[in-house]
């Protein structure tokens, strides 16, 4: 496992909300001792000279070997948490995708690799069952927003 620290800069992310069933489909995050500590909808970071769109439809690809479509205008928020104690920033787009005819249908478990070659495992949640358990939905502003909608 990899120790992850937040940029000491503001990042600039597009993140992607697919449904199944009501479910959202977001990969685990773990603390420095490998405890769940939650979860996050898959995307990542925008290039310079990239737009939010171009930059979400080219993680999916890298993430998944897909191409999505996006569904409609982000979600725009800014985000400081703190993760281990080291404090993160970032300006979030966040968006509905849906995913090619049949893709990941049949399946519950989908694992992908990072660029740094950490493999990840994304599954599907019910909103309801995020919060509980220590489990949160990142960013934690997130869940209540969506929510609202």
């Amino acid at each position: 496992m990899n120790i992850w620290r937040p940029a000491q800069k503001i990042s600039v992310k597009s993140l992607g909300l697919h449904w199944r069933d009501q479910r959202l489909l977001a990969f685990e995050v773990f603390d420095d001792a490998g405890n769940l500590k939650g979860v996050r909808p898959l995307g990542g970071t925008v290039e310079f000279g990239e737009s939010w769109q171009d930059a979400l439809i080219r993680e999916f690809r890298e993430e998944l070997d897909i191409v999505v479509s996006i569904r409609n205008e982000p979600l725009v928020f800014e985000n400081i948490y703190d993760h281990e104690g080291t404090v993160g920033h970032e300006i979030l787009f966040i968006s509905e995708v849906i995913f090619p005819a049949g893709a990941y249908e049949a399946v519950e478990e989908i694992r992908f690799a990072e660029d740094n070659g950490e493999v990840c495992t994304a599954r599907w949640f019910h909103l309801n069952e995020l919060g509980e358990n220590g489990v949160a939905l990142f960013p934690l502003d997130l869940k209540e927003r969506l929510i609202a909608e």
